[in-house]
């Protein structure tokens, strides 16, 4: 029994040109008549999902900057988690070795050093709000949700990714009786263009965990469906996933089911065909 969807944002909820489908609106409107409550998650700041929220009647909590936020529908703060201070500016070293350009999120703002830099329009056309532009962001090293490596050459995003990862591997911690690791930064694809880095329980497998934790819900009645590398963790802490039809081979692999794209209706196909079915 299904008694939770948590959907990805980005080219699953929404379509390529960030449209919410008449069908898509109906599907979650149904599973809300059969008890079936819906969430979503999404690496977009939770003021870039506020216009979500009324069309959906969004009730859950919200997880933004993936999971490094969750804000109520009325955007008041659960919770957060902030990077730590000094792992910005090697990281943004890291990134800019790649030949990536770099955002920053903290709090409710975006800064940017320049104003139309790579994908800097579109992320605001998607956000809904202007970014702060500064001369230089190495002084925004406190409170950061969300550190951002942008660039169109796909390849060298993915290279990065695999850097940060190795730059800021878990250490092991050894002084007490029973040795723990810990992870220093989660860093993983929103976008094939864009980086996300966030603490490293900012992740989209921690927003199953503390969704289930909630809204008193067992992980195994957990559906969720998303499109991008970083949703990998959350097929993997839930009980069924659905990778929507324009996932690369490794995203379909990680999951239950597939559906199809996001330009042909997948995420209102996969509520119907593998949520709403087993209501019986």
């Amino acid at each position: 029994m299904i008694r939770l969807l948590l959907a990805d944002v980005d080219g699953t909820l929404v379509t390529r040109e960030k449209v919410l489908t008449e069908r898509a609106r109906a599907a979650v409107a149904r599973m809300r008549v059969v008890g079936i409550q819906f969430a979503i998650t999404s690496g977009r700041p939770p003021r870039g999902m506020q216009m979500l929220i009324e069309p959906l009647a969004l009730s859950t909590p919200i997880a933004g900057f993936n999971g490094g936020m969750f804000v109520h529908p009325d955007l008041s703060v659960i919770e957060q988690r902030v990077l730590p201070s000094d792992v910005i500016e090697p990281a943004m070293e890291t990134m800019r070795a790649h030949g990536l350009d770099t955002w920053i999120y903290r709090g409710t703002d975006w800064f940017v050093h320049e104003r139309h830099g790579p994908h800097v329009d579109r992320e605001e056309w998607t956000v809904k709000f202007q970014p702060t532009v500064v001369p230089d962001l190495k002084h925004l090293t406190n409170g950061v949700a969300k550190l951002v490596g942008v660039s169109d050459d796909l390849d060298a995003v993915c290279k990065c990714e695999t850097a940060v990862r190795e730059q800021f591997a878990e250490k092991v911690h050894t002084k007490q009786s029973n040795p723990r690791r810990e992870r220093l930064v989660s860093a993983a694809r929103s976008q094939p263009y864009y980086l996300d880095v966030t603490h490293p329980d900012a992740n989209k497998g921690h927003v199953v965990v503390r969704l289930s934790e909630m809204l008193d819900i067992p992980r195994e009645q957990i559906a969720t469906i998303g499109d991008m590398p970083n949703d990998i963790e959350m097929f993997e802490r839930s009980g069924i996933s659905i990778a929507m039809g324009q996932s690369s081979d490794e995203v379909k692999a990680a999951a239950t089911h597939k559906t199809t794209s996001s330009e042909e209706e997948g995420f209102a196909l996969a509520v119907e065909r593998y949520v709403l079915a087993k209501t019986g």
